[in-house]
């Protein structure tokens, strides 16, 4: 394990509240690696922003009757304070209309052109002769030419994730009319020439997953195509070239750029060699499925083209949609659930639980259905782990006045558990490692069970032999439980190791301390109360029409 990392999410788009579609394959999970990582003395940080620039948010800015800038600082700040909510505990989020990312952009595609791998051609685009104007991206509409899905955008089809050369049957989307063709001259970054040292980077990388190499391996094979970097819009980082006035770079161009000067912003105010700091640490790029193309593809290039000035990450762990109720989610269909408003229903614990534990290291799509966060939430989470840290803790201080008590030889059983214990780091470790955290956590609650079991085996309520020994394991065991939570359950971790009365924060607790028998006999506890309240049907349901998405 490299002792420095440095870990980016796809930058959330400017242009709406954060739902748990968002957190769910891309946020949640780096979230949750970086405090992995932390704990295991990793110098780490997460770093985003907020994706400024683009047509999206040049239509809606317009709409509303504001400023581009001002219309993004609302949703910088409103992104910022809903990831904090949900304790997506992010280093450092920035944007990328920061004047160091501009700066950053404009000195990236200098050297590339210098190069030669940029280009200037006259091309036929779009043109809305209602709108007077030409519609770049998210302005054109119409059916993806390779899965055939209607209501895509021009410039990524949501179904299958490649970029369309040309949408077939295309609309304006501002107006819906067929829009004409007209000549304008852009600028583009020379792709097809990447498609030998593309190969060799992935063959290389052994971090990528398997299936995601593959068929990014098949799109190089049947060819790379050139790649148009330039919008003919008002919104979004110059280019910067005498003959290039009135011409922004693609957000694509820009954005993911951002990791990496926002990265360098953050390091270099904290005194530390920013560069250096990332060509020299593992570097995680936290995507979605959607947007493989960019990241396997358009990045490692633009990286290449500047002589690895800047190194390629390490790891891109990519990860399906939440659909909803099986469903796609949509925010224009109104068909999902805003981070926000859940979090004023139920603790965020409860939805980082649910998410971690649905989430598969693949492609595979998860879903959030209701019913199955209700039952997971009062069977497992609150039936299982809170169940046995309750009674654990709960039984010291009613029949020990929690002090524990002095231990005797182990027998088999007590054997058994205290090697539970000093396997555990070791055991939901390498999971953690391969990128498996819902298998991780799974293998915590598994620990919990078990400990339920071996807590009703012993029967310390009726003071028999042993009683003691189970006392003091079943302690220690939730201390375990309490350190390897962290990462996944932060604010649940911190009230367990608060009633098992243990000072500071346990995020500043090793990742090995877990395997350890750290509290003593004749330790006292802390106050032991219910960790989780239960979901009740009758809420959800009420739940269900007021967060509740419904057609319209």
């Amino acid at each position: 394990m490299n002792k420095k990392a440095i870990i980016t999410s796809a930058l959330p788009y400017a242009n709406g509240e954060i739902h748990l579609g968002h957190v769910a394959s891309t946020y949640l999970p780096a979230d949750v690696t970086t405090r992995f990582l932390k704990q295991n003395g990793v110098e780490a940080y997460y770093v985003c922003a907020s994706d400024d620039f683009g047509t999206p948010i040049l239509i809606q800015s317009e709409k509303q009757g504001k400023t581009p800038s001002d219309y993004v600082a609302h949703w910088n700040k409103r992104d910022f304070e809903d990831f904090s909510a949900f304790n997506i505990g992010f280093d450092y989020f920035y944007k990328t209309s920061s004047p160091e990312n501009i700066e950053f952009v404009q000195d990236v595609f200098k050297k590339l052109n210098d190069s030669g791998h940029i280009y200037e051609q006259e091309i036929i685009q779009f043109y809305c002769k209602n709108d007077k104007k030409f519609l770049p991206d998210r302005y054109v509409k119409g059916i993806c030419p390779y899965c055939k899905a209607e209501d895509q955008y021009s410039d990524l089809c949501e179904s299958c994730g490649r970029v369309p050369e040309e949408i077939t049957d295309p609309k304006c989307s501002l107006c819906g009319a067929p829009p004409t063709k007209e000549k304008t001259t852009h600028y583009f970054f020379k792709l097809k020439n990447f498609a030998d040292s593309l190969s060799k980077w992935l063959e290389e990388n052994e971090h990528l997953q398997k299936d995601v190499k593959k068929y990014v391996q098949n799109w190089i094979k049947s060819g790379l195509i050139d790649w148009d970097i330039t919008r003919d819009i008002s919104w979004g980082v110059p280019v910067p070239l005498d003959d290039a006035k009135g011409k922004v770079f693609y957000g694509w161009f820009d954005n993911h750029l951002a990791y990496i000067s926002t990265a360098l912003k953050f390091l270099n105010d904290k005194g530390i060699d920013g560069k250096e700091f990332w060509n020299s640490a593992d570097i995680y790029h936290f995507i979605g499925k959607d947007i493989v193309y960019h990241h396997y593809l358009f990045l490692p290039a633009m990286r290449l083209g500047i002589d690895s000035e800047y190194k390629l990450p390490d790891y891109i762990p990519t990860r399906g949609h939440l659909t909803l109720e099986s469903k796609k989610i949509s925010k224009s269909r109104n068909w999902y659930i805003g981070l926000k408003e859940f979090l004023e229903y139920y603790p965020a614990d409860y939805l980082r639980y649910y998410l971690i534990s649905i989430n598969p290291y693949s492609q595979d799509d998860l879903n959030f259905d209701w019913d199955d966060f209700t039952t997971r939430i009062n069977s497992e989470l609150i039936g299982n782990l809170g169940n046995f840290v309750n009674r654990a803790l709960g039984f010291t201080k009613k029949a020990f006045d929690g002090k524990i008590p002095e231990i005797e030889p182990f027998d088999e059983k007590d054997t058994e558990a205290e090697q539970k214990i000093k396997s555990l780091s070791d055991d939901v470790g390498q999971l953690m490692e391969q990128n498996h955290i819902d298998r991780a956590l799974k293998k915590i609650m598994e620990f919990s069970s078990f400990y339920n079991q071996y807590f009703q085996h012993k029967e310390p309520w009726k003071k028999g032999p042993g009683t003691a020994n189970c006392v003091f394991l079943s302690v220690n065991a939730v201390r375990t439980i309490a350190i390897s939570l962290s990462s996944f359950l932060p604010e649940s971790a911190q009230k367990i190791w608060n009633q098992l009365g243990l000072d500071g924060k346990i995020s500043d607790y090793a990742w090995n301390e877990m395997s350890e028998l750290g509290i003593p006999s004749g330790y006292d506890l802390g106050e032991a109360y219910p960790l989780f309240a239960r979901v009740e049907v009758s809420d959800v349901a009420k739940y269900k029409k007021q967060l509740g998405p419904s057609e319209k």
